[in-house]
């Protein structure tokens, strides 16, 4: 063995060895500190700066593990507290989160951090035949059945067909999704509070869809021909493809093929009158 490759050996093995001396000295320090301050435990904090009225996810936090005598009241520990849960103040990057600096979302927070980028909330207004008994609820998934009038004159008729699918619902009157499944009213006198289960709320006549601009202005096309004209059909929940649907017509329904629309009688042509030349 050379003079060169005696000298890397010696290197690895010091490298290795300083290697073990200092993660000796870190265990040693974390016992002090632990002597010193106690026992440690792991927060929550942000992992990136968190904007107000943001919704958190999983992207937006971290674990640290700190001394409980270091942490302060309210702080949070279990993730699942917060994902879902609206920033009611900005937090800094590394900052932890208190449980009293965030909120569910509910029509104070408003749906606009609701809707994804790119798309569009619009409302409708929704009847017990047309809203699914009213048993809709914020995530569920449903179709939009359109009846529209094609033609003119006796040609002239009714056609239903799916306008789009699979769109999901933000809001259901004011409920929007991840609300608290409770609400707590006051009665007429105000002397009294009213817990109201929202899991059996059927009082609301609009709901609120996300949909694409184009979509948008569809839906605003059909309603202001006749808002009775739009019908939501409820999916399963793992139902979420396209479904190839057919129109329906009075002759589809009957098994009758629609009739060729009626063409005007073409003008009989002219006859003109000459003299014969010899």
């Amino acid at each position: 063995m050379n003079q060169e490759s005696k000298n890397l050996w010696l290197a690895v093995i010091f490298a290795v060895i300083g290697a073990g001396l200092l993660y000796s000295h870190i265990q040693e320090k974390n016992k002090e500190v632990t002597k010193k301050f106690g026992a440690k435990t792991t927060i929550v904090m942000a992992k990136k700066p968190i904007g107000e009225m943001e919704p958190i996810n999983e992207t937006h936090i971290e674990f640290k593990e700190m001394p409980i005598e270091f942490v302060s009241p309210g702080t949070v520990q279990d993730p699942n507290e917060i994902i879902g849960m609206v920033a009611l103040v900005s937090f800094r990057k590394g900052e932890a989160i208190l449980k009293n600096k965030v909120t569910r979302p509910s029509p104070l927070t408003g749906i606009s951090l609701q809707v994804s980028p790119g798309k569009r909330a619009v409302t409708i207004p929704v009847s017990d035949t047309s809203g699914v008994a009213r048993l809709l609820k914020p995530g569920d998934r449903v179709d939009l059945i359109g009846a529209v009038s094609v033609g003119s004159g006796q040609d002239k008729q009714t056609e239903v067909k799916p306008v789009m699918q699979n769109i999901p619902i933000l809001a259901t009157g004011t409920r929007i999704t991840n609300e608290l499944p409770v609400l707590y009213e006051k009665n007429k006198t105000g002397n009294e509070v009213i817990i109201r289960n929202l899991t059996r709320d059927t009082k609301y006549s609009s709901v609120t869809l996300e949909v694409t601009p184009q979509q948008a202005q569809t839906i605003v096309y059909i309603m202001n021909q006749n808002p009775k004209d739009l019908t939501m059909v409820l999916r399963h929940p793992t139902d979420t493809g396209p479904v190839p649907v057919r129109s329906t017509t009075a002759e589809s329904i009957l098994g009758k093929r629609r009739k060729p629309a009626s063409k005007p009688a073409a003008p009989a042509a002219r006859r003109t009158s000459g003299t014969r030349g010899f």
